[in-house]
């Protein structure tokens, strides 16, 4: 809806419909998953598209609960590949330094790059869905994106049948999942917390 893409989520008017893969309340989780798994992070880098509504309004729900998290955070573009790791260098030279990778093309496009760089960098990171945890990140939370592809097939049927698109309310994500990748943690010297383990949706070895 920031986007200008639908008049509302309830009410999306139009030729757009279809189902979110995030609201903006679910950025501060990161910062607060970063700090469970990693309580030494003081300064938190925030990998972000600032050139894009969601962008913005991620990195302002982040900067919101950093106080209260003890973390001061700092933006990160991804203009190119030497603007991000130009970011990440500043960050790993703070003491407690870590990172937090939204969501937005423009910073899945530098997935692997931005991977590389917080395990050369030694940086405790928390990514925005399970892919990134998948290809050796240390820890994601976010929707699952195979149930929300299964649900969406519900509304292709229907729309196919006839019902407009205009009267299918824009739908957000109904489960959510905690990701954590052990061998990424070791690596990094961090032993994750058992609750934390307990909590998570799958832990990869």
């Amino acid at each position: 809806m920031g986007a200008g893409f639908v008049e509302s989520l309830a009410h999306p008017g139009g030729n757009v419909t279809g189902f979110a893969q995030f609201d903006y309340s679910l950025s501060g989780k990161w910062l607060e998953i970063l700090k469970q798994v990693a309580p030494a992070v003081v300064r938190a880098g925030i990998i972000r598209d600032a050139t894009i509504t969601s962008g913005i309004g991620q990195f302002a729900v982040i900067q919101s609960v950093s106080g209260s998290l003890g973390v001061d955070v700092v933006p990160i573009g991804v203009l190119d590949e030497r603007a991000i790791e130009t970011g990440i260098d500043k960050i790993s030279r703070s003491q407690g330094g870590g990172l937090v990778v939204t969501s937005a093309a423009a910073v899945s496009a530098h997935r692997d790059f931005i991977i590389k760089l917080a395990a050369r960098y030694g940086l405790p990171t928390a990514f925005p869905n399970r892919i990134w945890v998948d290809r050796g990140g240390l820890i994601s939370y976010g929707p699952d994106l195979i149930a929300s592809s299964q649900r969406a097939a519900s509304y292709v049927d229907r729309i196919l049948k006839g019902e407009r698109p205009a009267d299918l309310p824009v739908q957000a994500p109904t489960k959510y999942e905690l990701i954590i990748n052990t061998k990424t943690a070791k690596g990094l010297g961090l032993t994750i917390p058992p609750t934390l383990l307990a909590r998570a949706d799958e832990v990869i070895e």
